[in-house]
């Protein structure tokens, strides 16, 4: 049976992709403790392919780059759950870092970060709200919009 969190995704018609593997020398999760910490996971749909390619600013519209962003998001989700076999033992989100590739006067990346941001939120409730970092940056792999790091405390 499915727990609390796998429901909640479940409601808000969200189904988490395997997990991508590594492309570079990285694992995908490190746990240290009762921290996990999970690699930065681009924009890539269920379908495999990215939700949004390119930079905002520079042809990718704002709105498809907080689609892309919760891409990001549900892609971590799916790299904890591999990590912990059950997300209830998400104890808290505590950092997302975003990398959005930006144009260079784009000014906005903290507005596309929203999307992964507001995931958590969503899904986790008070314990989803976490401390963030989002920089614009030149160039992501795959020419993805977006890319999200995670550290989750685990109960």
């Amino acid at each position: 049976m499915a727990g609390t969190i796998e429901q909640k995704l479940a409601s808000l018609g969200i189904t988490l992709p395997t997990p991508a593997a590594p492309i570079a020398n990285y694992v995908p999760f490190v746990r240290s403790g009762n921290m996990l910490i999970v690699s930065g996971q681009v924009c890539f749909g269920l379908d495999g392919k990215l939700i949004a390619k390119g930079k905002l600013g520079g042809g990718v519209t704002p709105e498809q780059g907080i689609a892309a962003a919760r891409g990001c998001a549900i892609n971590l989700l799916a790299q904890v759950k591999a990590a912990l076999g059950d997300l209830d033992k998400v104890a808290r989100v505590v950092r997302l870092g975003g990398f959005i590739n930006a144009a260079p006067d784009y000014l906005d990346v903290p507005k596309i970060m929203n999307g992964a941001s507001d995931l958590m939120v969503e899904v986790f409730g008070d314990k989803g709200r976490h401390a963030r970092s989002t920089v614009g940056v030149a160039v992501l792999p795959a020419d993805a919009a977006v890319e999200v790091e995670g550290m989750f405390e685990i109960a």
